[in-house]
């Protein structure tokens, strides 16, 4: 996996071990054994064996393990091989070659493969793709539909409602590009390569390491051949180091190395709290007659109340045959616990505008993940010794234009020429053994992106009023329109979306349709068309803080909200086998590592950390 020049004979082993426990380990299991464990007199189902939850130094079945991790030495460590990560990567090696510097820029990344856990719309702006790669057309980038056609309408039950699109608002996608997101990042990754990134796939940073100084010094891979109830399994092996003058952390939304850097450096100090959407989508091929390759379609509205941020879109692509992406996008500051985004897209296929294109068309690809909304408000602060962040992580999606691609990747562009004078110099100055660059966000804040996410600012929280998205439009079209954003106020968000749930007797269950089989579809036959695949015998990667919350709280006052907002189907409240209650049951293997639950849980009980590297959804271009 890794060149063979760099490491020791026992890093050699340690390597080899890894790469043989994932491939002994690579057919799926069922996750069915409960165990049992007593709390203070009170009898709960264990559900949670994790080590990150139930310290090792104190499992006498851990006792005589060898814990020792190698470790290796990178000028930069970049976490996450998505377009943030891959530009920075590829910017670093571009700027190395043009003033001929030796530089080691390492990328680990959680999926098997680069782009396998990439998900978006897509319509791509190429702003920064241009700057990054100029002659992006001819090395073919997988740019295949420029937008030909923009449609914007609101919807009620059984009507359509088109609304234009005005020149300069943010929804206009002349010179954008309708594309496969994954297939875009698989190629930045091959560009990246050409320039001599060390890329690794399948394994998933787990852990930040810290210097004695308390500055960042690196990360260390997870951990594998670990038994299902938490024991070691013979074949064990310790995750490696990775050490570096500076470390990128570019994991996309709600990271989980984030949360960490969020708490130990205090970075969200003086900024709002994160708010998220869910976004599911799935791929279809058609009917050629219904087939308009370049046609954008959005939609606000039904299924939706009008105090539910959400909306849709339906593009067109072409790629030789008749391809559309569709999806639905549901704020995840919603109040309802009874409100199912997945069953919400599902009924929102039905609607007079949209199904007449889809009848007689094959799904081919279903997917979900969770998107940054907070806007420029809840950015944290993005520097601190030894490290950055960068992408999606952070937060730099400009919600209204429903585009993060190009400003992660200049995120990731700007990040890379920040550091660089400071990695290459021959005495660097730095307080810390991790070097701080806070040079960074400076640069950041005069760029074009801090720029477009300034005047955006308000229209995400505008739609906190009594009128919800009818308020909103009115004010994206009054005070957007006319003073691009430069109205002398900030708007707030309401707070963490986990705070918005209202208790189940407050509200109106909703009663969704039985999917037809040919338009809607239930959920598990959906995330069979992920690919999603984890080792069955490893400890579930949803990790709970105390397990007894999930039946004596969220079942208890909001109907156990986490079997409706999970798009895989991941949670279920079953029977106890004594029939004297309910326990909660984690279908871990069918995660698909959207991060909805740590974001929505009313009880900010989940914890999501990463299971073995290279599990998790095979998206086919997504």
């Amino acid at each position: 996996m890794f060149p063979a020049s760099r490491y020791s004979a026992k890093a050699h082993r340690c390597i080899r071990a890894l790469k043989t426990v994932q491939l002994e380990h690579a057919a799926p299991q069922q996750y069915t054994t409960i165990n049992r464990r007593t709390c203070s007199s009170v009898t709960t189902p264990r559900i949670t064996t994790h080590y990150t939850i139930h310290s090792r130094d104190k499992d006498p079945r851990w006792e005589g393990i060898e814990m020792e991790r190698f470790a290796d030495e990178a000028d930069v460590v970049i976490v996450g091989g998505g377009p943030a990560g891959l530009s920075a990567a590829i910017r670093l090696k571009q700027l190395a070659n043009e003033q001929e510097k030796e530089l080691r820029v390492c990328l680990v990344e959680k999926a098997s493969q680069i782009g396998a856990h990439t998900l978006s719309g897509a319509c791509l702006e190429p702003s920064a793709l241009t700057e990054l790669i100029p002659d992006w057309k001819e090395r073919g980038a997988p740019l295949n539909t420029p937008v030909t056609e923009d449609v914007f309408s609101l919807l009620t039950e059984k009507h359509t409602i088109p609304i234009p699109i005005l020149p300069g608002l943010p929804m206009v996608n002349h010179g954008n590009y309708i594309v496969r997101l994954g297939n875009f990042v698989r190629w930045l990754g091959e560009q990246a390569e050409e320039l001599g990134v060390e890329i690794y796939p399948g394994y998933a940073a787990s852990e930040v390491l810290f210097h004695e100084d308390g500055s960042v010094k690196g990360i260390a891979t997870n951990d594998v051949g670990i038994a299902k109830d938490g024991s070691p399994k013979d074949v064990f092996e310790r995750g490696m180091e990775l050490h570096a003058k500076v470390t990128l952390f570019g994991e996309g939304c709600h990271g989980h190395l984030a949360k960490q850097l969020y708490k130990q450096f205090n970075l969200r100090e003086n900024c709002e709290p994160q708010t998220y959407a869910i976004g599911l989508k799935e791929v279809w091929t058609i009917d050629e007659k219904k087939w308009r390759p370049g046609r954008v379609e959005h939609s606000v509205g039904w299924p939706l109340n009008r105090n539910t941020y959400g909306g849709s879109f339906l593009y067109h692509l072409d790629e030789g045959e008749p391809l559309v992406a569709l999806g639905f996008v549901v704020g995840l500051d919603y109040s309802n616990p009874y409100l199912s985004p997945f069953r919400e897209f599902q009924r929102w296929k039905h609607h007079p505008s949209v199904a007449p294109t889809l009848e007689g068309g094959t799904r081919i690809g279903y997917g979900a993940r969770a998107l940054n909304e907070g806007g420029i408000q809840s950015i944290p602060k993005l520097t601190f010794p030894g490290g950055l962040l960068m992408g999606c992580s952070p937060g730099f999606m400009n919600v209204p234009k429903i585009k993060g691609t190009h400003t992660a990747m200049k995120s990731g562009m700007l990040a890379a020429e920040a550091i660089f004078p400071k990695i290459t110099a021959e005495n660097p100055e730095s307080e810390t053994l991790g070097l701080h660059v806070p040079e960074y966000a400076e640069n950041l804040k005069k760029s074009w992106v801090w720029k477009e996410l300034y005047a955006v600012r308000n229209i995400r929280p505008s739609f906190h009023n009594y009128f919800g998205l009818y308020g909103g439009m009115v004010y994206t079209g009054v005070f957007y329109w006319i003073c691009r954003g430069k109205e002398p106020w900030t708007l707030k968000h309401a707070g963490l979306d986990a705070d918005q749930l209202k208790p189940a007797k407050e509200c109106t269950p909703i009663e969704y349709p039985k999917p037809d089989g040919k338009i809607s579809f239930d959920l598990l036959s959906s995330v069979a068309l992920s690919g999603t695949n984890h080792e069955g015998d490893q400890p579930a990667h949803l990790t709970l803080k105390n397990d007894s919350v999930p039946v004596e709280r969220n079942l208890a006052i909001y109907d156990g909200p986490e079997q409706r907002f999970c798009p895989a189907g991941v949670y279920e409240y079953v029977p106890l086998e004594t029939g004297d209650g309910m326990r909660l049951q984690i279908n871990a293997q069918n995660c698909v590592h959207c991060k909805t639950c740590d974001i929505k849980d009313p009880s900010q009980n989940i914890n999501w950390v990463v299971p073995e590297g290279g599990g998790g959804p095979a998206y086919n271009g997504m």
